[in-house]
């Protein structure tokens, strides 16, 4: 049998999610990417949010987020995405060699993979979670366009509640701490409500990841005043932000599917978001 740390994982949502043919992958994220004004952040990112749905739906939104890491290098990704397809308890971080996609292969850093699991009982080193999901998949080709060279510490988090998601935020600081990294949340926002009601419901989050207030984002989700599928990666995500240097929040892109569709019946709402230091 074969070890699971030697194994790679392969690109299960391409030619769903995204382009399977690297070339025609290469275009539609290359394309979304100079299909956006020049508006750059200045000062050091640490941390986005970013959607997960088909590029059709939601790559222009997310490349609003990446393309404002455009010449810019990291050593380490951390990206932190929610389980759809498997519920398990806890975090999953996966311990293969590499994460495939149509442009190559992606490094997992098994190092830190490993030390990750070491800080918190409730973080196991496992393929849980990562099998069939898309979620954190659909950002790989983004940051392999962007960044070139990097290498990968993939968590799935099977228990979105808000002590794992702030622990792991805790936990991953404390990881990233002395590495040149960067950590991407996975989500996308209301799902199946007309345009309308979706817009009341996504604002309230626009509002929160504007004024970088975890806790009031998470108090909309727990009041279901509000709805982010990955609302655990994006607290995680803040949190570790945060603790490693970021000082400012801002949400760069909202749209919703009925945007794209032009039917505004039942929409799932998408934004993309940078946490950076000033």
């Amino acid at each position: 049998m074969t070890n699971q740390f030697d194994q790679d994982r392969p690109a299960v949502a391409a030619g769903i999610f995204y382009p399977e043919d690297p070339v025609e992958l290469k275009h539609q994220i290359d394309f979304s990417l100079q299909n956006l004004e020049e508006n750059p952040i200045v000062g050091e990112i640490r941390g986005m949010i970013v959607p997960h749905a088909g590029y059709m739906y939601s790559g222009q939104v997310a490349a609003a987020a990446y393309k404002q890491i455009l010449d810019r290098e990291y050593n380490v990704v951390v990206v932190i995405s929610p389980s759809h397809r498997e519920y398990f308890n806890g975090v999953s971080v996966l311990p293969a060699r590499t994460y495939k996609t149509p442009l190559g292969n992606v490094k997992i850093n098994r190092e830190l993979t490993a030390r990750l699991a070491e800080f918190s009982d409730f973080i196991h080193v496992s393929w849980n979670g990562h099998r069939g999901e898309h979620a954190l998949e659909v950002q790989l080709p983004f940051l392999q366009r962007t960044l070139g060279d990097f290498e990968l510490v993939p968590i799935v988090m099977g228990d979105q509640i808000y002590d794992y998601g702030y622990e792991l935020g805790e936990v991953v600081a404390k990881l990233v701490r002395h590495e040149n990294a960067l950590i991407v949340a996975s989500s996308d926002l209301s799902h199946y409500y007309p345009a309308g009601e979706a817009e009341k419901m996504d604002k309230r989050i626009i509002k929160r990841v504007n004024a970088f207030d975890y806790d009031g984002l998470w108090d909309e989700i727990e009041a279901k005043n509000s709805e982010a599928c990955g609302a655990g990666p994006m607290l995680a995500c803040m949190v570790a932000a945060k603790k490693i240097g970021a000082n400012k929040s801002e949400v760069l892109l909202y749209q919703h599917s009925g945007n794209v569709t032009g039917d505004h019946s039942e929409v799932v709402g998408y934004l993309s978001a940078v946490l950076y230091q000033v």
